[in-house]
């Protein structure tokens, strides 16, 4: 009888086994069908962009990238006044955003008092909810005129005449350009990479932050020396992820650069980038060289962010590295 049981129950086992192997195994293959959808959604649109962008490439040869003409009347294209609005613009964004994200971040996790850290971090998140075009129409008829009649003045006067730097600040002063779209997008940026640093920093072990206070440490102290060492990978991510949204941004620069297809050391002066030339141009490209044109610039922007982002996450990798080999 008990011989009679134990069989019983392995053959009960197995009949287990086996059917909990069934949706295991559908499992496993659903989510590697996903995982994969991915990967063929991004080559699909990278071939989609080489083969809109074919005509222009073949046209044009690598001139393409370093060519300043943009003459739709003539069929002459060039993607160097793009590119240099679009990297300008991200730069000048990064720079004003991260300072002003880290203090935020530095505010709501160490300073900000409990009362009022739940309404201030929502507030925060909201900003980062707001559409981009709302961004640009109030760039565009509220900075924008502000920006022109009272700072534009005072850095003209003032860095206008440092050495070097001067000719960035000459130029007409009409409100659009290359500054003000800098500025629009860090503004555009601060919610998110204020708000990732904020998770992050919270992350840091309060026992490692209090033996810090405990020995006499400054706040700045333990940002510097506990916080930002043991979280500066989500700080890389969080400024990365802030600089793709700067480089891929459309309606609010479309506002405020001023759309101008030239080159100036000014950052007063009327720009263009990738992503305002697409969107105003797309629609009203009439030849195939100019809508090829425009795919080439579609395919340069993604290889730029492309770029970025290997570059993070290179960077990302050396940290880590770097960790192991200091514990």
């Amino acid at each position: 009888m008990s011989e009679t049981n134990t069989h019983l129950d392995a053959a009960l086992q197995m009949n287990r086994s086996a059917s909990s192997k069934l949706p295991d195994f559908l499992f496993h293959k659903i989510t590697f069908a996903f995982a994969l959808l991915v990967l063929l959604v991004l080559a699909g649109i990278l071939a989609s962009l080489v083969v809109g962008a074919w005509p222009a490439l073949q046209h044009f040869g690598p001139g393409f990238i370093t060519r300043i003409e943009w003459d739709p009347v003539n069929d002459e294209y060039g993607a160097l006044i793009a590119i240099a609005g679009t990297l300008i613009t991200s730069f000048l964004a990064l720079l004003l955003a991260f300072p002003v994200s880290f203090g935020i971040a530095l505010f709501l996790t160490e300073i900000c008092p409990n009362w009022l850290k739940r309404p201030l971090g929502t507030a925060v998140e909201l900003l980062a909810g707001v559409p981009s075009i709302i961004y640009g129409m109030w760039g565009l008829f509220i900075f924008a005129p502000f920006f022109a009649d009272h700072v534009q003045p005072i850095l003209q006067s003032t860095l206008g005449n440092v050495p070097v730097i001067g000719e960035l600040f000459q130029g007409p002063m009409m409100g659009i350009g290359m500054l003000t779209a800098g500025i629009i997008l860090s503004i555009m940026i601060i919610p998110f990479i204020a708000s990732v640093m904020r998770d992050v920093f919270e992350t840091c072990p309060a026992v490692l932050k209090e033996s810090a206070y405990a020995l006499g440490c400054t706040r700045w102290e333990v940002m510097r020396k506990i916080v930002l060492p043991y979280t500066r990978i989500g700080v890389v991510g969080g400024v990365m992820l802030g600089l793709g949204r700067a480089l891929g941004e459309t309606m609010a620069i479309t506002f405020v650069i001023g759309n101008a297809h030239k080159l100036s050391w000014s950052l007063f002066a009327a720009g263009n980038s990738i992503a305002s030339t697409l969107a105003n141009e797309f629609a009203e490209a009439e030849s195939e060289l100019h809508l090829a044109s425009l795919f080439a610039l579609g395919l340069i922007l993604f290889v730029i962010t492309f770029i970025v982002l290997a570059a993070a996450k290179i960077m990302l990798l050396r940290l880590s590295k770097g960790e192991g080999k200091k514990s």
